[in-house]
């Protein structure tokens, strides 16, 4: 375990310095073999979504040509944003093994308790505004979906 989180770190140190992004690593293994690569690459991409733990479970996915990563780990520099654990869950990722706390990370400028405060909250009470509109006929996409023969499920 020790060498993958090194791995991660490595990356975090690297990336973070030579490509211009963030101060973050991650590594996805299976069986004992890195799969997946990342670092922080928000800044030089223009992508706020190309944090280290979605940017190595991108590199995984398309090294296995899949999008479920069942049985493997994720080894992060630091505990996954919620952006990124969503992107864990969804790729069913086995385990976790992260370094540096979001304590840590908020004290570095990289606070993200906001979104954890604004998840708990409804739609309709949170910082940015939300509104719902066109529900039935959004719902048309589900049933379609649903009767789908051969559908993939996720």
């Amino acid at each position: 375990m020790r060498r993958f989180m090194e791995e991660a770190v490595r990356l975090a140190l690297e990336g973070g310095a030579v490509e211009g992004g963030g101060p973050f690593g991650a590594v996805v293994v299976r069986d004992g073999t890195v799969i997946g690569r990342g670092w922080n690459r928000v800044t030089p991409s223009g992508d706020p979504t190309a944090h280290a733990e979605i940017v190595a479970i991108r590199d995984a996915c398309r090294a296995l040509g899949a999008f479920r990563l069942d049985g493997c780990e994720l080894y992060s520099s630091c505990e996954p944003c919620p952006m990124c654990l969503g992107a864990i869950y969804w790729a069913r990722l086995a385990r976790v093994i992260y370094g540096a706390t979001r304590g840590d990370a908020a004290a570095a400028g990289f606070d993200d308790s906001l979104i954890y405060r604004e998840l708990a909250l409804p739609p309709g009470e949170r910082a940015i505004p939300m509104t719902q509109l066109l529900r039935d006929e959004a719902l048309e996409s589900f049933r379609r979906w649903g009767e789908l023969e051969g559908r993939t499920p996720y």
